[in-house]
C-alpha cells in the first residue's frame, strides 16, 4: 500500500512523503528521545477543502517542497499536548496553517507553540474529517477520523499505537484510567479500516489496515489491561 517519492533538498538530503493510501502522506520518521526504539511521524491529508496536517515531526522542515507540490497545509491538528514542538510554529509560518488543539491541553501546548483556536466537543470539519475527543492519556487527547472516499482513516496519537505489530496504550501516572477505558470503548465503535497512530516501532509500518472483528478483539484486550 505504501509508496515513496522523494527529491534532493538542501545538503543532499532526500525530502520524501510516503503514500499510505491515496491522498494520505507520511513524513520521514523522527526518533523519539524518550523511546529510542520508537518513531513519530506527521501526516498530510490531501483534501479539496484544504489540506490538513496531523501530529508533528521535525523532519517536515526538509519536506516543504514536497508539501507545496501537494497543495500546502491549511490547518494543523495535534492529538495531545505531548506532541507540541517548535516545528508547529514553523508549519504555521511556512504554510499559513493555524494550529488547533483541544481546550483541555491548550495551555500546555501554548508554552511550546502558538495555538490559533481550540475545540472541546466532537464535530465535523466539512463533510469528511471528524474531530473526536478521547480523554484519558491526557485530558485533551483527540482522535481524528478522515473519510478519504475509499478509506476511513483513524488517527489516535499514542492513545492507541503500534509496537512490534501489536496495539498498545500509553497509560501514564498522570493518565485517567477510567476515562482512558471509556475512550477505548468509543474507538471500538468507530467505523475505520486504516489505523494511523502517531507512534510506531522503528522499522515497522507506521499504520495498520484492519477489519471490524480485529478492531473489537484488540480493543477488548486493551481495555482489560488499562
Amino acid at each position: 500500500m505504501e509508496t515513496r517519492a522523494g527529491r534532493v533538498h538542501g545538503e543532499g538530503m532526500i525530502a520524501t512523503l510516503d503514500t499510505v493510501v491515496p491522498g494520505l502522506y507520511a513524513s520521514a520518521p523522527e526518533r523519539l528521545p524518550f523511546g529510542r526504539s520508537l518513531d513519530i511521524r506527521a501526516y498530510l491529508l490531501e483534501r479539496e477543502a484544504g489540506n490538513l496536517h496531523v501530529y508533528r515531526s521535525d523532519t517536515l522542515r526538509h519536506e516543504a517542497s514536497a508539501i507545496r507540490e501537494r497543495g500546502g497545509i491549511a490547518r494543523q491538528y495535534l492529538n495531545h499536548r505531548h506532541e507540541a514542538a517548535p516545528v508547529n510554529d514553523w508549519v504555521a509560518q511556512t504554510f499559513g496553517a493555524p494550529l488547533f488543539v483541544h481546550a483541555d491541553d491548550a495551555e500546555a501546548v501554548s508554552a511550546v507553540a502558538h495555538v490559533r483556536a481550540t475545540f472541546s466537543r466532537r464535530h465535523m470539519l466539512d463533510d469528511d474529517f471528524e474531530v473526536i475527543p478521547i480523554p484519558g492519556h491526557t485530558p485533551g487527547a483527540t482522535a481524528y477520523l478522515w473519510h478519504t472516499g475509499s478509506h476511513r482513516v483513524l488517527f489516535t496519537g499514542d492513545t492507541l499505537f503500534l509496537s512490534g505489530g501489536r496495539w498498545g496504550t500509553a497509560v501514564l501516572d498522570s493518565s485517567d484510567r477510567e476515562r482512558y477505558r471509556e475512550s477505548l470503548e468509543l474507538i471500538r465503535g468507530l467505523d475505520f479500516d486504516v489505523l494511523v497512530p502517531a507512534i510506531a516501532t522503528a522499522g515497522d509500518p507506521p499504520y495498520a489496515t484492519v477489519e471490524r472483528d480485529e478492531i473489537e478483539r484488540r480493543i477488548d484486550e486493551l481495555v482489560a489491561r488499562v
